[in-house]
């Protein structure tokens, strides 16, 4: 177990570097938001069940949003890995499958970033099949 924790470790530390140069942030911030997002929304339904919010939505400012998609980086991605080790070590459930949605926002001050939740419930292939009458 040590060994995956470490290897978990250095993983997330290199994510961290690679976001603070794209950013000029401390990573660490964006990280704690979208946690805490998640441990504020929980919902307790049993002793051994505690349910949380599977989407969520970082709006980033223009100028770094832009740089990320120039850059290529699968920021989106790196944060809903974050994200589900952080719920792993709670315990926590999703309401669904998990997604992180980053988008630009001209409303976010510059070098900011806004976090919300929600829950997105599970679309079944059920719901796009052709109906005929």
């Amino acid at each position: 177990m040590s060994a995956i924790s470490a290897l978990e470790q250095a993983l997330e530390s290199r994510w961290e570097a690679l976001w603070a140069r794209v950013v000029d942030k401390d990573p660490v911030e964006l990280l704690d938001a979208l946690r805490r997002e998640c441990d504020n929304n929980v919902v307790v339904c049993s002793e051994s069940r505690v349910v949380v919010p599977n989407a969520y939505d970082v709006e980033l400012a223009d100028c770094v949003h832009d740089e990320i998609t120039r850059r290529g980086s699968s920021v989106g991605q790196e944060l809903t890995d974050a994200l589900m080790r952080h719920a792993e070590q709670k315990g926590y459930e999703w309401a669904g499958p998990l997604t992180v949605h980053i988008t630009r926002s001209q409303a976010v001050p510059n070098g900011r970033y806004h976090v919300a939740s929600r829950v997105m419930t599970h679309v079944s292939a059920e719901g796009f099949q052709h109906v005929t009458h």
